[in-house]
């Protein structure tokens, strides 16, 4: 039956049906989920698509199936491309000329890779849009106005939700899936792509792959699977603000700084009046003296239990938060097992007496 369904599939390719191939493809993987060369031709549906981050995942499980099937490596690479990661596209066109007879093609991809490589590596100053406030003819605004009006697309609303936020030289992805076996879960890194895949059995399966605001560094990405989420830890390849999670045209680019370029000798300096200030030793010194300050009575205590707050697990401090407001500010526990399956009642200290405040 898979095999009908993959031969339709390239008479539909043969057609230009691309959105009949992928469907048939898709059919077929159901009946044959382990059969590589399925994935690698749902793949190249997905090129013609422009389903981008799709390609890529389905010649990442084909390469998974079937790490000697050169097409598979073909596809990705030329995915890769499109969406602009031609680091990772060269990667797997290496790879894939490597284990193909006629590995003509590849070498072409391979070259033109190489070019694009280093036309990236200029750094070039983007263009301000123009806004209506700037030179935009009303008259043009009018007909856009005129336009009729496309209708609302029905939008399935995600499994699981996700949330990030950002440091200087991280991004962090967080995916909010409670109880997810650590075996049910597949992350994977690329240049600019983020992919998750979660298969539950007997449940449908979630995949969240976006194409992301700026490239990353995929061997010193990690991920972290918690009791009520997937902690994703992304490292930018460049030290810019992500104004949103996801790659968009409508964002002017940020200036590239190449960081290697900067030496010790060139970092900044302050004036001042006689000298100039080393003001990373100053920092590193005040840090010291935080850190050694001895504090006495309520502030050493204080000192004390935001330091294990800090460096403790999630549930932790879920613990020690229950415990606290619980019991009025009379028990701390760090304990989840002990605290969270009951309500923690105050224990005032000796000679006292717990008040309950009416509202």
């Amino acid at each position: 039956m898979a095999s009908d369904l993959e031969a339709k599939a390239k008479e539909a390719f043969v057609e230009d049906h691309f959105e009949l191939a992928v469907d048939l493809l898709s059919q077929a993987i159901h009946l044959e989920p382990n059969k590589a060369e399925l994935y690698a031709d749902r793949a190249q549906g997905n090129i013609k698509l422009n389903n981008l981050t799709e390609a890529v995942a389905d010649a990442n499980k084909a390469i998974e199936l079937n790490p000697s099937l050169p097409k598979a490596y073909l596809r990705k690479g030329t995915a890769c491309m499109k969406l602009e990661e031609y680091q990772t596209a060269k990667a797997a066109l290496e790879t894939g000329a490597s284990l193909s007879q006629d590995n003509s093609r590849f070498v072409n991809l391979i070259k033109e890779c190489d070019n694009l490589i280093e036309e990236e590596s200029y750094t070039t100053i983007p263009i301000q849009e123009k806004t209506i406030a700037q030179d935009v003819n009303p008259k043009d605004v009018q007909q856009q106005d005129d336009l009729p009006e496309k209708p609302p697309v029905a939008v399935n609303k995600p499994k699981y939700r996700h949330e990030f936020y950002q440091k200087h030289d991280q991004v962090v992805v967080t995916i909010l899936a409670k109880k997810i076996p650590k075996e049910s879960i597949t992350v994977e890194f690329g240049e600019q792509i983020l992919s998750v895949s979660i298969n539950v059995p007997g449940e449908d399966a979630y995949v969240f792959q976006p194409r992301l605001f700026g490239k990353i560094v995929p061997s010193n990405c990690r991920y972290e699977v918690l009791l009520t989420k997937i902690e994703i830890r992304l490292e930018k390849a460049e030290p810019i603000h992500w104004t949103s999670l996801e790659f968009t045209r409508n964002v002017i680019v940020p200036l590239r700084v190449n960081a290697s370029s900067v030496t010790a000798s060139q970092r900044p300096s302050y004036p001042s009046s006689k000298q100039t200030r080393d003001w990373d030793k100053i920092e590193a010194q005040v840090k010291k003296e935080e850190k050694d300050e001895k504090l006495d009575g309520d502030a050493a205590l204080n000192k004390f239990f935001r330091e294990i707050y800090q460096d403790a697990d999630e549930d932790t401090r879920r613990a020690m938060k229950k415990s606290f407001v619980e019991s009025n500010g009379t028990v701390l526990s760090t304990n989840w097992k002990e605290v969270g399956s009951k309500k923690v009642e105050g224990s005032p200290p000796d000679g006292m007496e717990l008040k309950k405040w009416e509202y």
